[in-house]
C-alpha cells in the first residue's frame, strides 16, 4: 500500500523559502512519477507540479514555475518541493500525491490515487 507523508510546512514572511519533503512507502519513485498540489482555504485543490518516474523531467503551474523546484532521491524514496520567493497567495496547504497510472505528470487530480495528509505553509505579508 502507498503511503506519503508531508513535513517542512510553517510560517515564512514573503520573499522567504521553504522546503517540503514528501516520505514514500509501498512504491518505489524510480518507478512512479509524483506530483504536489495545494489547496488554500475556500478553494479547490490545484497542481503544483509533477516529475516523472525517475525524475527525467519536470513540470510546474505557471503560477510557480520559476520560483519553486520539484525534486526526488530515488535511494531514500523521497519527493521534496523547494519554494522560493514565496508570496501571500502562496498560503495553502500542501499535498504530495502519487498518480494511479506510474507515468501521469499531469494536473488533474482524479488521476492521482494516493495522497499525503498535508502540511500547511503560511505566507505572511
Amino acid at each position: 500500500q502507498v503511503q506519503l507523508v508531508e513535513s517542512g510546512g510553517g510560517l515564512v514572511q514573503a520573499g522567504g523559502s521553504l522546503r517540503l519533503s514528501c516520505a514514500t512507502s509501498g512504491r518505489p519513485i524510480s518507478t512512479s512519477a509524483m506530483g504536489w498540489f495545494r489547496q488554500a482555504p475556500g478553494k479547490e485543490r490545484e497542481f503544483v507540479a509533477a516529475i516523472s518516474a525517475g525524475g527525467g523531467g519536470t513540470y510546474y503551474a505557471a503560477s510557480v514555475k520559476g520560483r519553486f523546484t520539484i525534486s526526488e532521491d530515488n535511494a531514500r524514496n523521497m519527493v521534496y518541493l523547494e519554494m522560493n520567493s514565496l508570496k501571500p497567495e502562496d498560503t495553502a496547504v500542501y499535498f504530495c500525491a502519487a498518480p494511479s497510472s506510474y507515468y501521469y505528470t499531469g494536473p488533474s487530480t482524479v488521476r492521482y490515487a494516493h495522497w499525503g495528509p498535508g502540511t500547511q505553509v503560511t505566507v505572511s505579508s
